[in-house]
């Protein structure tokens, strides 16, 4: 006899005080099980977390480990400056606890979504806070972002990717403070893979005796001064613009007279410019990825950098 029909047996019964009590605990035994099992047992589901960049997913995972669950906007094929969203972004957005994003006016397709999700109680983690930014002064003139609080392409030095874990870390403790010591020794591991990572690639770019390159559009920066790479140019001044042809001739004959030998193109970016350059001046091209996952075995960002250093080295170690 299940505990519906115990119930109601004990109901056509005289209504004596034993019968009642025994009514009751059976009645609260029914509603017990009810409650998901999960929930009676103290086991949590996962932290339903949202990023903006795939990056940023990967660091989540990094240090959340199994309490997270990350779903990233963006898939890496797109521009990190001109993604358009699609709805079920919204509905991310709707069932996230924490949402994280770069910040530095990098992200604006995200706002609008932030807005719509009607959820004031979303933790908004910006993890550029704290990372010494370059600035437009540090730059050529004619080749800033219009961003003016820094560039925001920081997670290319993983010096600041340190940073930036450690802001994921207190996050996921401050929601979830009951894994605080997981957090901690996640964070803590790969700060040291970063610093690994960071003393192995610095010694392979050691013995270049020619780092310059011409970049797609200004992403490189933090990347090119943490390995000591030379920015000679950028194509782009702003991603969505083409470069006029007074710039292009000005690229050209900067390729020509220094004998520039290497040009950074982006697979997220268009690729004719580039190819032009390459026709009229016979320099290189190589392919690297400000984001994860848009070139082959670059789903990791541990992977994204050895990636993209290693294969500037082995372009800029070719011949003339």
């Amino acid at each position: 006899m299940n505990f519906i029909a115990l119930i109601l047996y004990l109901s056509s019964m005289q209504n004596s005080g034993v019968v009642m009590r025994i009514k009751g605990l059976l009645f609260l035994l029914v509603i017990i099980s009810q409650i998901p099992f999960a929930f009676r047992t103290g086991a949590a589901e996962p932290i339903p977390v949202v990023t903006t960049l795939p990056v940023l997913k990967d660091l989540v995972e990094a240090v959340g480990g199994s309490h997270v669950q990350v779903s990233a906007l963006i898939s890496g094929f797109e521009s990190e400056h001109t993604y358009t969203p699609k709805p079920s972004d919204l509905f991310s957005i709707q069932n996230a606890a924490i949402l994280f994003k770069i910040g530095l006016g990098l992200e604006t397709w995200v706002n609008p979504l932030i807005e719509n999700a009607g959820r004031s109680d979303l933790l908004i983690i910006i993890s550029s806070e704290d990372v010494p930014l370059i600035q437009g002064k540090d730059l050529h003139a004619d080749d800033i972002e219009h961003h003016a609080e820094g560039n925001p392409h920081i997670w290319l030095d993983p010096s600041n990717v340190r940073i930036m874990v450690q802001h994921i870390k207190n996050s996921l403790i401050r929601i979830d403070p009951t894994h605080e010591s997981d957090y901690v020794e996640n964070a803590a591991q790969y700060r040291h893979q970063l610093e690994t990572l960071e003393t192995d690639l610095l010694e392979k770019v050691k013995g270049l005796t020619d780092k310059r390159i011409i970049t797609h559009h200004p992403a490189w920066p933090y990347f090119a001064a943490r390995f000591g790479f030379v920015i000679k140019g950028n194509i782009l001044t702003q991603v969505g613009s083409e470069p006029s042809a007074k710039k292009m001739a000005s690229l050209i004959q900067l390729i020509k007279k220094e004998n520039i030998q290497v040009i950074v193109s982006e697979p997220q970016l268009n690729q004719k410019i580039p190819m032009i350059l390459a026709e009229e001046t016979g320099v290189h091209i190589v392919s690297l990825s400000p984001i994860s996952g848009a070139i082959s075995g670059t789903d990791r960002y541990l992977d994204l950098i050895r990636y993209n250093v290693e294969t500037l080295v082995a372009a800029l170690e070719k011949p003339n």
